[in-house]
């Protein structure tokens, strides 16, 4: 039988209180005051969604499938681009344009082998849906290079009510490079123009080497991104290490850390920061510790869910439950578990029916029907 040394004991205890946070807001039960109805089932890996005008809804699904899905009815849309399915790449985000009943266009993220070096790396394009396929795709940004790591693609879209496009992209696994260096991709947030170009007062047009797309660094891997319905802010959350995911509000060339400072540890319990604040990088709103591994986001406005209006929705993957984040103002107040033990949470939104779904990997697209 193996022998727990002193030092094993200690090493043990220090890594179990570097995964408590001190006076945190203890997550309280749910109260089931809701039932689900199954909207789409049998989608393995369900990733974005979002609504035409005609109620129907279009999913991305990871391994490279877009559905539509009306009335029950899931059909898979035509000339989607390949994707590199590895890890956590794939098939990822979708979003409409703000004007979409106008022009059309479409937004896709997905993890593309295009550009240099071998495997993949996030990519955004847009395009228009006509019978059934996608057409006149365009490509707006390619982050490169490619890397065959699996891990941290982001990748969430979403427009601000200027209409400027952001979208993320995780640092790929190579934290001590990338997210700190504005002349590489990967560990951002950009933001686009929405034919793709960079607006002009983008924080680092014209420095030299500069990625001029980039409107926040040190970020390791959003995939929640969402505009506040009030302010018009854009609130972000990413996912830590072995503790320290964040929510963040996003500020035009804010460094929000990675990997210089983080409330985490690695997954092998080593030390890779020991500095959790330092002037000139942004300090979260709120982080969990231990980690959540939250995906989707999603402020409630709906009066379908009185209790719920006016608060914000964080899917977990970890936990396998919807979490309500209570706010006031840009204050989280509160924690609330929803959906407790559905599954593994993607991602989560609010219907222009007011209803909120929920992608659960392995099952498909929920809706939560409220009592």
């Amino acid at each position: 039988m193996s022998r727990i040394t002193p030092l094993l004991l200690l090493f043990i205890f220090i890594s179990c209180k570097a995964q408590e946070k001190p006076n945190d807001i203890t997550i309280q039960d749910e109260v089931k005051n809701y039932t689900f109805e199954t909207v789409a089932s049998d989608i393995p890996g369900p990733w974005g969604m979002t609504w035409l005008p005609d109620g129907s809804m279009l999913v991305t699904e990871k391994s490279g499938i877009l559905y539509q899905i009306k009335n029950g009815t899931k059909t898979e849309i035509k000339n989607v681009p390949s994707v590199y399915n590895r890890g956590q790449g794939g098939l990822l985000d979708i979003a409409l344009h703000p004007d979409y009943a106008k022009n059309g266009w479409i937004y896709i993220t997905y993890a593309s082998t295009e550009g240099e070096g071998e495997g993949g790396n996030t990519k955004l394009i847009r395009a228009k849906l006509l019978d059934g396929a996608l057409t006149q795709i365009e490509s707006l940004y390619k982050a490169g290079p490619n890397t065959t790591k699996g891990q941290h693609f982001g990748s969430r879209i979403v427009f601000d009510k200027a209409g400027f496009l952001y979208f993320s992209a995780g640092e790929r696994g190579n934290h001590f490079v990338n997210p700190q260096d504005i002349t590489r991709d990967n560990g951002k947030i950009y933001r686009l123009n929405d034919d793709g170009s960079i607006p002009k007062d983008n924080p680092f047009v014209g420095q030299e080497n500069a990625k001029e797309a980039i409107y926040t660094y040190g970020n390791r891997n959003p995939q929640g991104l969402a505009l506040h319905p009030v302010t018009g802010d854009i609130w972000e959350h990413e996912h830590g290490p072995k503790g320290g995911d964040e929510i963040n509000i996003i500020k035009k060339a804010a460094n929000y850390g990675w990997p210089v400072v983080t409330y985490g540890i690695d997954y092998d319990n080593t030390i890779i920061s020991k500095i959790q604040e330092k002037p000139g990088i942004e300090d979260p709103i709120y982080y969990w510790l231990p980690s959540i591994a939250p995906s989707g986001m999603a402020f409630v406005t709906s009066d379908r869910y009185p209790d719920w209006k006016g608060h914000l929705l964080v899917g977990s993957l970890k936990f396998q439950y919807l979490e309500l984040v209570k706010l006031k103002g840009n204050e989280i107040i509160g924690r609330q578990k929803i959906a407790t033990d559905i599954g593994r949470l993607r991602n989560v939104a609010q219907g222009p029916d007011g209803y909120i779904y929920i992608a659960v990997e392995g099952k498909g697209i929920l809706k939560i029907i409220p009592n």
